[in-house]
């Protein structure tokens, strides 16, 4: 027989539901995720333009039909997986060299921590207007007057490799996110399993390779889970410094949906372009989960 539940006569008084509780933050959190995603299919199978009330009824799978026939939506699908891949890579090479850096002691250590994070905490709109008006100005810009100094052509950066210089802003603020999250972990690793490899001989990048590494495995796979959920809706520094171009060389999927919507004024159509990005970002994140679940596993 199990024991009976505990009763007031044994100190701990009858059990209390936390439903109720939860139920206020559960129910807000269901608002906030479901009405969306509903009103957005809801215009995906719907015509509705912004500029005329009258133009509207249901059109079915004629807003995906029109999406899918598109030309710029493959060069959207493109340029979203190169800038997040870019990034990507930048932020785990770039932030796991600042991590094994900050990770040294020398004077200046706390500063030099500060500094190397604190492009993180800037607004994406802030961070674009920095680099495109005072570092890759064409005739004002930092790296103009440099380039001039040298004797070097000048680069008009957003003309000439306008996806490039979006992934370069964008890299400077997720490659701090990376520094934060591998240097803590590089922190959690034990100094005496490195003072045995030295004591076995291993030096350098031998260390690095066999003891470093594979201890940050984990975190570095959550870095890109992360990171690759909040690059697939890059948007403002495509807005303030190129605004897709030249042409659609920098359009991505949001920046398109953006475009559909409120340049072109068909509602459908983006909503459509929505849910295609909403479906792209979940088989992404199935991924990435099922990767993260396998590390953890091991």
């Amino acid at each position: 027989m199990p024991p009976p539940p505990p009763g007031p006569k044994d100190g701990l008084g009858p059990a209390v539901s936390t439903r109720p509780l939860l139920a206020p933050a559960v129910g807000l959190l269901l608002v906030w995720s479901i009405v969306p995603l509903v009103l957005t299919l809801w215009f995906s199978v719907q015509r509705y333009n912004l500029l005329d009330s009258s133009v509207g009824g249901f059109v079915g799978w004629g807003n995906y039909a029109f999406l899918f026939s598109d030309p710029n939506l493959g060069n959207a699908l493109l340029n979203t997986v190169l800038l997040v891949g870019g990034v990507l890579v930048a932020s785990v090479v770039f932030g796991l060299a600042c991590a094994v850096a900050l990770d040294q002691s020398f004077p200046g250590q706390g500063i030099a921590r500060l500094l190397c994070i604190a492009p993180f905490f800037v607004m994406p709109t802030v961070s674009a207007l920095i680099w495109k008006n005072l570092l890759m100005h064409p005739v004002n810009g930092l790296f103009a007057y440099v380039s001039r100094s040298l004797g070097l052509p000048v680069i008009d950066w957003f003309a000439q490799w306008p996806l490039f210089s979006v992934g370069i802003i964008v890299a400077w603020q997720w490659i701090p996110f990376a520094t934060l999250i591998l240097l803590t972990s590089l922190q959690s690793l034990d100094r005496d399993q490195i003072e045995a490899a030295r004591m076995d001989g291993a030096r350098g990048l031998r260390l690095f390779a066999f003891i470093t590494l594979p201890h940050l495995a984990r975190s570095i796979t959550i870095v890109v889970m992360i990171e690759t959920i909040f690059l697939l809706s890059v948007f403002a520094e495509i807005l303030v410094t190129t605004a897709g171009g030249p042409g659609n060389a920098s359009t991505t999927l949001p920046f398109l949906i953006y475009k559909t919507a409120l340049l072109d004024y068909d509602v459908g159509g983006a909503s459509a372009g929505g849910v295609l990005a909403i479906v792209l970002a979940n088989i992404v994140a199935f991924f990435l989960v099922r990767t993260i679940a396998h590390n953890l596993d091991r």
